[in-house]
C-alpha cells in the first residue's frame, strides 16, 4: 500500500468513525474489509485504525479481533480481557449496557478469568488508541487556549499554559516513538505503559488548561478522559506494566537496547 492509498484509507476511516460508533461502526468497518486488512497488513491496519478511534472518540470491539488474530483464531468473536487490579472484562460486540462506571459508552462488563492469549498485539493496539485519545485531548485544549481571552490576553500567551501543552505533546510523541520501536513482547509492554502514562498526562494537563469548562458534560474532554482511564486499565495499566517490566529486567540481569541509533 503506497502513501496515496494509505491517505485515502485514513480519510475513509476517519469519515466512517465520525459518522458511527459501537455496533454500527463495527458493521461499517466489516463492510470496508477490516478483517482482511488485519489479516494481510496488520502493521498498517492496527496503528491507523486504533489511532483514529482515539482521535475521533469512536469505539468498536476491534481489540477482540486483534487478540483473536494473534492467537490464530477466527475474528468476529469475544474473549475475556485482563483488567487492572486482577479482574477480567468482556468487550461485547453489541451496544448493551456497559458494566463499568468509568465509560458508560463502552459495552464492557466483568467476566470470568480467561485462557492465556498473546497480549503483545493487543497492547500495541491499545497503545495506539491511547495516543490518539491523548492527541484528541491536546487538540481540544490547544483550541481553547487559542480562542479564550483572559485579562485581555489570549490564554495561549501565558507561559504556564504553553508549558502544560508542550509537556503533553512531548509525552505523546515519546509514547509514539516507543510504539514505533516495539518489535517484541517487552517492547509492546513498554509501549503500552508509555502510552497509558502519556494519555493520563494529557488528561491532567488539558483539564488544567480548560479549567471549569472541562468538567462539564457539554464539553467533549470528559469523554476522552474516561476513555483514557479505561484503556489504560485494559491488558495492564501503566503502573502495573512498569513494575512488570522492572521485574523482567531484574530477573534477566540486563536491559536490552530497544532502539539502535
Amino acid at each position: 500500500m503506497d502513501a496515496a492509498e494509505r491517505h485515502l484509507l485514513a480519510e475513509t476511516l476517519r469519515k466512517t468513525m465520525t459518522a458511527a460508533s459501537g455496533q454500527a461502526l463495527n458493521a461499517a468497518l466489516t463492510d470496508l474489509g477490516w478483517a482482511e486488512l488485519l489479516a494481510e497488513q496488520p502493521d498498517i491496519a492496527v496503528p491507523l485504525t486504533f489511532r483514529l478511534l482515539g482521535e475521533t472518540g469512536a469505539h468498536a470491539p476491534l481489540l477482540n479481533d486483534v487478540l483473536l488474530s494473534a492467537a490464530g483464531r477466527p475474528v468476529g468473536g469475544t474473549l475475556p480481557l485482563p483488567f487492572t487490579g486482577g479482574s477480567w472484562v468482556v468487550w461485547e460486540r453489541g451496544d448493551g449496557a456497559a458494566g463499568t462506571t468509568l465509560d458508560a459508552e463502552l459495552p464492557l462488563h466483568t467476566g470470568p478469568v480467561g485462557a492465556p492469549v498473546p497480549l503483545a498485539a493487543g497492547r500495541v493496539a491499545l497503545a495506539w488508541w491511547l495516543v490518539g485519545t491523548g492527541r484528541a485531548m491536546l487538540a481540544l485544549a490547544r483550541q481553547h487556549a487559542v480562542d479564550r481571552v483572559q485579562f485581555g490576553r489570549p490564554l495561549a500567551s501565558f507561559q504556564a499554559v504553553r508549558h502544560r501543552l508542550a509537556e503533553t505533546l512531548v509525552a505523546l510523541d515519546g509514547a509514539e516513538a516507543t510504539l514505533v520501536a516495539a518489535t517484541d513482547e517487552l517492547g509492546a509492554l513498554l509501549a503500552k505503559a508509555a502510552a497509558g502514562q502519556a494519555a493520563l498526562t494529557a488528561a491532567r494537563h488539558c483539564q488544567q488548561v480548560l479549567g471549569g469548562i472541562g468538567f462539564t458534560a457539554e464539553h467533549d474532554l470528559h469523554r476522552h478522559v474516561r476513555r483514557a482511564m479505561v484503556l489504560d486499565g485494559l491488558l495492564g495499566s501503566a503502573r502495573e506494566l512498569t513494575h512488570e517490566a522492572g521485574a523482567l529486567l531484574r530477573a534477566g540481569g540486563s536491559a536490552p537496547r530497544l532502539v539502535h541509533l
